[in-house]
């Protein structure tokens, strides 16, 4: 946002009187000369991931004759413009306004009437956070090309990468095209602020890489069980196994001078009670694996969807983040012996969304009015060698439609965040 400087009281006139106190009337239409700069139709109100926009510094136009002007900011006393060259100037704290919308009033020299209205908004944000599950090994250049133009068209964008620990397990993937996929993950994360998280399909060769016997008769796609693992429950590994898995998974990161992942999603979104008490013995921070199952209706009659069915229940389009316990995973409970965030996948997959499901989920979330807490839509996508432009135009989409409403912008209250960076907005009760 525009600032503007005051460069010397004195250009205020001399001799003018004090700003009438009572709030002039609304015109019944502004007048043709009031225009205004840097004036913002959303102030955010800060908490500790985002700072608010708590100053107001805009420049005016005013119609001919205005010798003073005044402006009448929500329930803040009557302010004195400064006079500048071609109109008037502001700059003052909008601090204590509370959420809500409100009005600038523009009167000039002491009228009853102003001349100009302007609407305004002060909210808490609306987190929009955009992941990528590593599914595979190999996410193939498409992928890649795919994030860098995201990216470049959405400057504010930062993804949290459920990243494959896989990727260096699998003997299908050289050496050279880890080190490719790796060195890009590392610039995203330097260059982006994006967070490198940790996502597990429970894949045969990275089980067996971490010590332990593959499970693979616990598909929850092929009844006759799954030899590569993939598709398998990581609740089929109980607490002390799966804490192991999550051991071996950043020692690999550690040893591709990654950073150590704190958050985390299981494939398949398939985490169980054990599940959730190891990602907190190993001091995990977060879990984003509780899924919005209901949109996931493709895969009716398969286990998959089942099982999320069940082990999800109340998860819905608009479920918040949440402090889960080890009898409970599926509802905030205060007082909890897990000190792990919950984080639902709301927003699903772009896999399971159509585009008008997209702004459904996006409105359900945030009704366009100011919010007095904030609140959080969750999805992504799964980055592949197929990488089907039917998902990757979905997720441009989204990221359009946050970028219409962007708090940076003063457009709106989104603000793009990590999952790391969102836990301490909901702190433990």
């Amino acid at each position: 946002m525009t600032r503007w400087t005051p460069i010397l009281a004195l250009v205020i006139g001399c001799g003018d009187p004090d700003p009438n106190k009572t709030k002039p009337a609304a015109p019944d239409a502004n007048d043709p000369a009031f225009t205004s700069a840097s004036l913002d139709a959303w102030y955010l109100i800060g908490d500790v991931a985002t700072p608010g926009h708590d100053q107001m510094t805009f420049s005016i136009t005013a119609p001919s004759g205005s010798s003073y002007v005044d402006a009448y900011i929500a329930e803040l006393p009557p302010i004195r413009m400064i006079a500048q060259d071609g109109g008037f100037a502001l700059d003052t704290t909008i601090k204590g306004v509370p959420t809500g919308t409100y009005d600038v009033l523009f009167s000039a020299n002491g009228s009853d009437t102003a001349f100009a209205k302007f609407t305004w908004n002060r909210s808490a944000p609306y987190y929009v956070l955009i992941s990528t599950d590593y599914d595979y090994s190999e996410m193939g250049d498409n992928s890649i090309t795919f994030m860098n133009n995201l990216h470049a068209a959405h400057h504010d964008l930062r993804i949290t990468h459920f990243w494959a620990p896989y990727t260096y397990t699998d003997p299908a993937v050289t050496e050279e095209r880890r080190a490719i996929m790796t060195s890009w993950l590392q610039t995203q994360h330097d260059t982006f602020r994006d967070e490198v998280a940790l996502h597990i399909h429970p894949y045969c060769n990275f089980v067996t890489d971490a010590g332990l016997t593959c499970i693979t008769d616990q598909s929850t796609v092929y009844p006759a069980g799954d030899t590569t693992g993939y598709t398998i429950k990581v609740a089929a590994y109980d607490r002390l196994s799966v804490g192991m898995l999550f051991d071996h998974a950043r020692a690999l990161f550690a040893a591709h001078n990654l950073p150590e992942p704190v958050t985390f999603r299981a494939g398949g979104w398939t985490a169980g009670a054990a599940t959730l008490q190891a990602l907190n013995d190993k001091g995990f921070i977060a879990d984003s694996s509780a899924l919005n199952w209901a949109r996931i209706e493709e895969w009716k009659g398969y286990d998959l969807y089942d099982w999320n069915m069940a082990e999800w229940l109340p998860i819905d389009d608009t479920t918040q983040p949440y402090y889960p316990s080890s009898t409970n995973i599926v509802e905030n409970q205060p007082g909890s012996d897990l000190t792990l965030l919950e984080a639902p996948v709301n927003g699903v997959m772009m896999d399971y969304i159509d585009s008008t499901q997209i702004k459904t989920l996006f409105s359900e979330n945030w009704d366009g009015t100011p919010l007095a807490t904030p609140h959080v839509l969750m999805t992504g996508y799964h980055p592949s060698a197929m990488n089907l432009p039917i998902y990757t135009g979905r997720l441009s989409q989204l990221c359009d439609l946050a970028d219409a409403n962007l708090a940076s912008a003063g457009l709106g209250p989104v603000v793009y965040i990590t999952l790391t960076d969102l836990v301490p907005v909901f702190p433990a009760q």
